[in-house]
Formats: structure tokens, sequence, C-alpha cells
């Protein structure tokens, strides 16, 4: 038995800065990766990526060691980065603490060696001293050394798929202490290197390596199928080696190794190979085999002026506590090498502990001929893992990733505009697919977040969860033949008439007579100058009847004593539109108001404006839109630098009808100069007319949620210009609404980013978003005894 025990054995003379200078005599050059999200590449994606590395890579110098290694360790989510205020932020909280994940880092190593040749012996004792060998200053070779990889790394980063940044010395000092100490937590330990395994503290590993060109089968590629997504219309791609990567879940190390050579050279050695070969007297099937590889080698280097020809080691080192779960890990590796045909070698004795020692960072330039396989650059990227797990934003709506179930924070608020101009989401998911209850999701976030939420409902579906807020929401829900209680010309004093406030009235007006878009500068001013009229000979009771009345009783001397040309304002037609909505006039019930209701909404933080009973009424339904946009640009909209959503529900049953749809668009370009968003909720985008106005609601669209749609998505992609593989996302939709972890699949497109999310929630916030049926019906009981939303919910799930 031999032991190593680090503190004894520390392998690194100095680190300055992300270079750390080995005892051994190599300098290396550390980074971390941030990698693309898992399910986010597409087959082109994953092409555009091996290209990036092939042309960062292929002009560093002669006898540089590129070491790829990503470490995946099982973890317990700790639910910390969570909000933990509210009712449902606790029970969001608690439900998902200590679920089990795989976090992933993704390091990279540029290697500086001692030995520019290369030419290692079989074993190299990787702990050996080098006296002298210590560069201790950046001399010449060094600073070209630098200056290369810099190069290299710029390139990477240009690609804006991959992120790139040095490793901090102490990050550096804190992989080696992890590395060697066996992933150990809490306590140092020695590595025990004995025949039948490899023991480090708790933990005992093995490996598995690709060292030999025989280990390859007929090709490899950038990507391939994942068969798991893929179905008979649509190919969904993953990496060509993920398999061994997140959705390997068990602790693992992927150690990619690639050294690059002098082609020249290869050349020779190669030909000279390749004529020993042919002109052997025992040349038996193994030798046919060797020189088929060689041979295709050689053919890449000459018909390939790019080729850069490598010498590479691909190996998985892996973990447990019981020894005894190894071989069960090790047969899982080999069944997703022999997916890909790929042959593994299975090292022991000796030649694990060489793989393991010579797979950290300062030692990767160790490996021998015999530990190497020979082929081109481009071929050995194709084992390169080019993505991560889901990452979440600092702040943000909390779902679900598609790996791991686990919570994941995307910011679709996007305050510094990183990611989109303007914040407006829609929703889109036939009837029973969950479109109420992903709204439910996204505005209680938003809500507890500090956002004012106005909801305009025709279908009731926001009334239960605002019941747990009870000092925070009001409810302003039409009945038929009643006023909503708004007056749009109610002042609490004079000072309230200002321009914009005189404005906001105009618009309002022309609205109602229904005047087209041809409005002159002349007609406007004409009803500015009447309304500030009004309000200087009107002292109390200000109404849309008692401007009725004001104008009536003035007729025939207004405009001239107001200086109004007749051609400005047409005062028979404007009282004549107007008597519909005055005195006896058919909806003359929508303005009746003994007092403006709208104090009720300025100090409320979640309003709701319910018009289910509105129906079909195309006139009342325009006419409430028109009221409710003018209580919003009174209250709401008076603090631009309060962050505020205008939610449509059920928005089809409102765009039936042309005015009411250019009256939305008309909150589409309000709410550019407010801090503000727009979301509107659909069955089908085909509900959505094709014309002008829609077109204009989609481009100031920019966060749009899909689910399941069983009719397909191929309209939703043509109306939004979705790319294939947001296609193809789309339809790997699948949801799970049974077993423990119940969860509904989104598809969520922020700006050009997307990916399929997860929403599972725990049984408190279920509750809280039902919108129908008997469990529904259950807690609405509950509640209507006990007044408490929360207690209800709690004794709900008490009984179940």
């Amino acid at each position: 038995m031999k032991k190593i025990k680090l503190s004894s054995h520390w392998p690194i003379a100095d680190i300055r800065d992300n270079i750390v200078f080995s005892g051994n005599g190599n300098v290396v050059i550390c980074y971390q990766l941030d990698l693309p999200e898992i399910y986010s590449l597409s087959e082109k994606d994953f092409e555009d990526l091996h290209a990036t590395w092939f042309q960062a890579l292929k002009s560093l110098p002669v006898g540089t060691v590129v070491h790829k290694q990503d470490i995946y360790e099982k973890k317990a989510f700790t639910a910390t980065a969570l909000p933990n205020k509210t009712f449902l932020e606790k029970a969001t909280r608690d439900h998902f603490k200590d679920r089990e994940f795989m976090e992933h880092r993704s390091l990279l190593f540029f290697t500086l060696t001692r030995n520019k040749a290369l030419n290692n012996s079989k074993y190299v004792n990787p702990f050996r001293k080098v006296s002298r060998g210590i560069i201790r200053e950046l001399d010449a070779n060094l600073q070209s050394f630098i200056s290369s990889v810099s190069d290299c790394v710029s390139f990477i980063a240009n690609s804006r798929k991959i992120y790139i940044q040095a490793l901090k010395p102490e990050e550096i000092t804190n992989l080696t202490t992890e590395y060697f100490n066996g992933f150990n937590e809490g306590f140092d330990t020695d590595i025990l290197l004995e025949k039948q395994h490899i023991q480090t503290g708790d933990n005992y590993f093995d490996a598995l390596a690709i060292n030999s060109e025989l280990c390859f089968g007929e090709r490899v590629q950038s990507s391939k199928t994942n068969e798991k997504f893929t179905s008979d219309d649509f190919v969904f791609h993953q990496g060509f080696i993920d398999g061994l990567g997140l959705h390997l879940k068990e602790n693992h190390i992927v150690n990619q190794i690639l050294y690059l050579d002098d082609k020249h050279k290869w050349r020779k050695l190669l030909d000279k190979k390749v004529e020993e070969l042919s002109k052997s007297s025992n040349f038996g099937s193994q030798n046919k085999v060797v020189l088929g590889k060689i041979q295709e080698i050689l053919e890449k280097i000459n018909s390939d002026d790019n080729a850069r020809i490598i010498r590479g080691h691909l190996n998985v080192i892996f973990w447990d506590r019981n020894p005894r779960n190894l071989e069960g890990i090790a047969s899982k590796i080999k069944a997703e090498f022999k997916e890909l045909d790929i042959t593994p070698y299975a090292p022991r004795g000796e030649e694990r502990k060489n793989y393991l020692l010579n797979s950290y960072c300062c030692f990767s330039s160790n490996f021998s001929d015999e530990d190497l396989y020979v082929t081109d650059l481009k071929h050995a990227l194709c084992l390169f893992i080019n993505n991560t797990n889901y990452k979440s934003d600092p702040t943000g709506i909390i779902f679900n990733d598609r790996e791991h179930n686990i919570p994941v924070l995307k910011d679709v608020w996007d305050e510094g505009k990183k990611r989109i101009k303007a914040r407006n989401f829609a929703i889109f998911a036939p009837t029973g697919e969950g479109k109420s209850f992903l709204a439910n999701n996204i505005l209680r976030q938003y809500f507890e977040n500090g956002v004012r939420l106005v909801i305009i409902d025709l279908g009731g579906s926001y009334t239960k969860f605002a019941k747990l807020y009870p000092d925070k929401y009001t409810v302003l829900r039409y009945e038929s033949g009643k006023s909503l209680g708004i007056n749009p010309f109610y002042i609490s004093n004079p000072n309230d008439v200002n321009p914009e406030r005189l404005e906001d009235l105009l618009v309002f007006l022309l609205e109602l007579i229904a005047a087209d878009d041809k409005v002159t500068k002349a007609q406007s001013v004409a009803i500015k100058k009447i309304l500030r009229y009004y309000y200087k000979n009107t002292t109390e009771n200000h109404s849309l009847d008692s401007f009725y009345r004001f104008i009536e009783q003035r007729k025939d001397e207004l405009l001239e004593s107001l200086k109004i040309h007749p051609d400005y304002f047409n005062v028979i037609n404007f009282l004549h539109v107007l008597s519909e909505y005055v005195g006896d006039g058919l909806y003359s019930f929508l303005f009746e108001v003994s007092e403006d209701q709208t104090y009720k909404i300025e100090d409320k933080r979640l309003i709701v404006f319910e018009l289910d009973e509105v129906k079909d009424n195309k006139e009342i339904l325009s006419v409430m839109l028109k009221l409710i946009k003018s209580a919003i640009q009174r209250t709401i909209w008076k603090n631009r630098a309060e962050k505020g959503i205008i939610l449509f529900d059920e928005f089809a049953k409102q765009l039936k009808f042309d005015n009411v749809l250019e009256s939305v668009e008309f909150y589409y370009q309000a709410i550019r100069k407010q801090n503000g968003a727009i979301g509107i909720i659909l069955q089908s985008i085909n509900q959505l007319p094709n014309n002008a106005t829609s077109s204009s609601i989609l481009e100031n669209t920019q966060v749009i949620y899909s689910l399941n749609n069983e009719k397909g998505y191929e309209e939703l992609a043509r109306r939004l210009s979705l790319s294939s593989h947001d296609l193809n996302q789309l339809k790997s939709i699948r949801n799970n609404l049974t077993g423990k972890c119940k969860y509904t699949e989104i598809f969520i497109k922020i700006g050009k980013e997307s990916n399929i999310f997860r929403l599972e929630v725990p049984p408190e916030v279920y509750a809280a978003y039902l919108t129908d049926g008997t469990e529904n019906e259950v807690i609405m009981a509950i509640y209507n005894e006990t007044k408490n939303m929360e207690k209800a919910i709690e004794e709900f799930i008490r009984k179940a």
C-alpha cells in the first residue's frame, strides 16, 4: 500500500493571478468556463461551438497541453437563494430544500511543459520536484505562450456562447486541495493507493479511459440524437458525449487532454509506420485494423491543410462512499460508451493510480504514448462537453430546470435591458393546459417582489390568490346594468387639471366618440380648450354627464367665446354621439357615479377588474377598457419609477372587436413611458387577428411562454419567427402529472434565449392557484368560514 499526504507533496511552487508554477517545472494557465444551458443548443449550435474550439486551439504553439476538466458532484439544493418571507415563499423553499442535483464546474487549463517533446516514459512521478527547472520569472518563452493563450481565450469569449474567466489564486488552491482530498468535506485526509482500489477519506475511486485509436468506432461527430425527446416528426440534439456529463447522475470527472503536436513530425512517423505494417510478415487482423486507422489519419493530414495532429486522452474518474457501487457506475459509463461505438479501457493497479494523479491540471503533461490516441484536432473536439446546468439569474421568477427539477431564477423583467428591450409577455396554451395556473405563478412572484399588478380578467382566475394579501388587493367587478364606479372627470383639487390630465381626457373622449386616426392638431386643441373652460367654470360634481350638460347649455356661444372655428369642433355631432352615455341614453349606467371609486385602487398593489359579465357586448367591453385605462393613468402610472404589470386574461374574448384591439394597442404604446409591462393570455396565436395592430403587439412582446399544445406549434413559430430549434423545443414538451414530483413543462423565450422549463409547486402553492373544480370549492368553503386564506389552504392540505 502506498500513501500520499498532500501537505508533504504540495504540487504548486507559486501562483501569480491565474498562472500556476508547478513543482515539476510546468506552467499552467487556469480558467473557468460558463457553458450554455443544457437543452438550449441546436445541431447547428453544436457545430458552431465545435468550429469555435477548433479555430481557438489550432494556432496554439507546438507542445501545448490543453486540459478540459468537467467536475460533476452530487449535491443537496440549499435553497438559500430563494425568498423566504411570505406564506407561499416559505412553502416553496421548504419543498425544494435538500433536493439532490448534479453540480457542474467546467475548467480549462493550458500547460507550457518543461518537457517540450512530450515524450514521457510510461510512469512519471508527478510529485518529483525540479530544483532548477521552475520558471520563476516571466521569460520571453513564457511571455509568448501567455500571449498565444490570451488570443485563444479571446476567440472563445467572442463566440458569445461560452463565458470564460480566469481562476483566482484561492480557487486554484481550493481545487488542488479538493482534488487530492478526494472531494471529502469537513476534514483533510490522505490518498491510499491500493491494488484493488484508490481510497481518499470516505470515497473510493476508479476510472475508465480512451487511450488508443482502437477505442473508437466508425465515426465521432459534434452532436447526436437525443433519444429521450426525439419523435417521428423532429430530431432533438445533444452533445456527442453528453451522456457522460449531467445525464450521468454519479460523482465523476470527465478529463479531456490534448497534446498539440507537430504535424510534419507526425506525418513522417505515420508514413514510416504504414510502411512497416505493410511489409509485416505477420499481417494479422489486428495489424489490418491499426493500418486502416493510421491511413485514415494520414489521409486527413494530407487532404486538409487546416488539420492539426494531436495526441489525446479522455478519462472518466468516478467515486462513491461504497466501493461495491463502483462496479455499477462503471457499467453505466460503459453502456454510454457502447452507445457511441467506443470501447473504453479499464485501468487497474499502477495504471489506475497513474490516470488519477495525472488528471490533476499540473500533471496532465505526464501521459506516455501508451496512454494517448492519435488523431486530428477536429476529431478530438467532438469529445468536448459544451453545456452545463440551467443558470439562475440574481433575481427573477422561480421556475424549475429540466434536468433535476430544482428551482432556477429567470429574470424576465431585465432591468438593465441586456436581453430584451420590451418586457411585455404572452402566454399561449389551449384550455386545460394550465394558462391561468402559470399566470398566477408569474404574477404572484412579481407581486411579492414589489411589482404593482392590474389584472383585467374575464374568467375569475385571480381572486383566490389575491385573498392571501387581504390589505393589498381590491376587486372591481362589473355587474350587469351597473357602473364600475370610475369617473374619468373626477378631480380632488383644481391643480389636478394639468396638461397630462387634459391629454388623457382628450384621448378618452376621442375614443368614446370613435374618432378615427385623422384627428387634426386643431381639433385636439379645440377639445382641450373646452375641457379647461369646463373645469374653470364648474367647481364640483365633475362627470361626463356634467361635461355634456355644460356644452349643451352653451352650444350657441361656446365656440365663439373660445375663438374656436366650427370646422375644428362639431358641437352637434359631439353631443349626438355622447348622448348614448348620458341621461337616459342606452349606456348611461356605465357613467352613473355618486362618487369616484378610483381612490380604492390608489393604495392597492393588486387590482383585479372582473369583467366576466360583459360577455359579448362590444360596446360595454370597449367602454370598460377605456374607463379602466383612465383609472390606471390617474393612479398607477402617476409614479413612473414604480414597476407595474397589466395583464389581459381570456384575451381572445376581448379581441373579437376591432376597437378593443386598438384600445389594447394603446397600452402597449403607453407602457413604454412607464416602468411596466403588458401581459396577454391566449389559447392560440390564431386568436390574434393577422393585421398591423396585432403585428405591433407581437413586435413589442419579447417574453414568450407556451405550454403543451397537441395541435402543434407551426403557426406560433411562423407568427413569432421562432427558430427551428425553438420549434423542436416546443415539440419536446412533456408533462408529468402523476407520481411524487408532478410538473408541467413550459417553453420560455426571453429575447433570443430559449429553453424548456418545468413548473413544479408545493401543495400550498397548488391550492392557492386552483381556479375551479371540487378542490377549489372545498378551499373556498373553508375560507368563507375562517376569512383567512392561509388557514384555509393549510386546513385543506391537512385534510387531503
